[in-house]
């Protein structure tokens, strides 16, 4: 049996840290920083906030891990990389109710507690990455479904999400991993 060896240059194609800093002319606008490649992005209508609350429409300022993402087999064909990501079906959505036991959670629909559907019948969740906010010790209250998402074809800001073009997540997916942060400043 031969070893492989990797070349060092591969292993560290993943990057760390993805920076995400609003626009001082916009509250709901931004630019997102790769690894020194810069895209727009959109942000919460209300812009950003240390304080999220469950509605409020804010972007968290936070340092979020990216765990996974969803994408529409039937709308996009993602590329492949280092980031798992789970076709969605139409009966998966996320509970965004704080009182309810799967608050910020994946559920299965039809669910009674609020949600959001995950298949969409806009683009915005055709890509969907799942940041790690509120989700390993939740808080009723605290927010819920803090995705990476697709931008909005009008160029409407997000509910609290952080939301870039097709073709800015295309180029995002080949270089983000299970081990990336989006740091929102």
């Amino acid at each position: 049996m031969i070893n492989k060896i990797v070349p060092y240059w591969v292993k560290s194609q993943s990057l760390h840290t993805v920076v995400v800093r609003g626009d001082p002319r916009s509250r709901t606008k931004a630019l997102v920083n790769a690894g020194g490649l810069i895209f727009p992005a959109l942000i919460g209508r209300s812009g950003r906030t240390a304080f999220k609350v469950e509605g409020d429409g804010a972007t968290p300022l936070a340092s979020m891990r990216v765990l996974y993402g969803f994408f529409r087999a039937d709308r996009v064909q993602p590329p492949r990389g280092r980031l798992p990501l789970i076709p969605i079906a139409p009966d998966m959505g996320w509970c965004d109710a704080p009182d309810h036991g799967l608050y910020n959670r994946l559920v299965r629909l039809p669910f009674a507690a609020s949600h959001e559907n995950l298949m969409r019948d806009d683009n915005l969740y055709d890509i969907c990455l799942v940041l790690d906010w509120n989700l390993r010790q939740r808080c009723r209250n605290r927010g819920s479904a803090i995705f990476l998402h697709l931008a909005s074809l009008e160029g409407k800001p997000t509910q609290g999400c952080i939301a870039v073009s097709q073709r800015a997540m295309m180029r995002l997916l080949q270089i983000i991993g299970t081990h990336t942060s989006v740091r929102v400043v």
